[in-house]
C-alpha cells in the first residue's frame, strides 16, 4: 500500500528543482528581467508562509508516523532532509560558492 506522503515527496522534490535555478543563476543575460522576476515570484510564493506550514505539518505528520512505527525510517528521514534542503537552499548554494571561490 503506497503511503500517503509519497505525493508530498515528490512535490517537494518539485519546488527544489524550481528554486534551485533561481538561488544558483551567476549571470544575467540580455532580455532575462520578465524571467527573473517570475523566477523570484515563484521562490517567494513557494517559500513563504504557506509552504512553510504545509512542511512543518509534513514533518508533524512524518514525526507521529515514525513514532508509532506507522512509516519506514528511511522514507521519514527523507522528507524531513528534503525539507532542510528546500528551506536552506540558499545558504547550501551560497556555502558553495564561498568554498569554490577561496580554492
Amino acid at each position: 500500500m503506497p503511503s500517503p506522503l509519497r505525493p508530498l515527496a515528490r512535490s517537494l522534490a518539485l519546488v527544489a528543482a524550481l528554486i534551485a535555478p533561481a538561488a544558483a543563476q551567476a549571470q544575467d543575460p540580455a532580455g532575462s528581467g520578465p524571467i527573473n522576476a517570475a523566477l523570484g515570484w515563484m521562490q517567494g510564493t513557494l517559500l513563504g508562509s504557506v509552504a512553510t506550514a504545509v512542511a512543518v505539518m509534513a514533518v508533524a505528520a512524518v514525526g507521529f508516523g515514525m513514532l508509532t512505527g506507522r512509516m519506514n525510517w528511511r522514507f521519514g528521514a527523507t522528507v524531513i532532509i528534503g525539507v532542510f534542503i528546500i528551506f536552506g537552499a540558499a545558504s547550501i548554494v551560497a556555502g558553495i560558492q564561498s568554498a569554490a571561490a577561496v580554492g
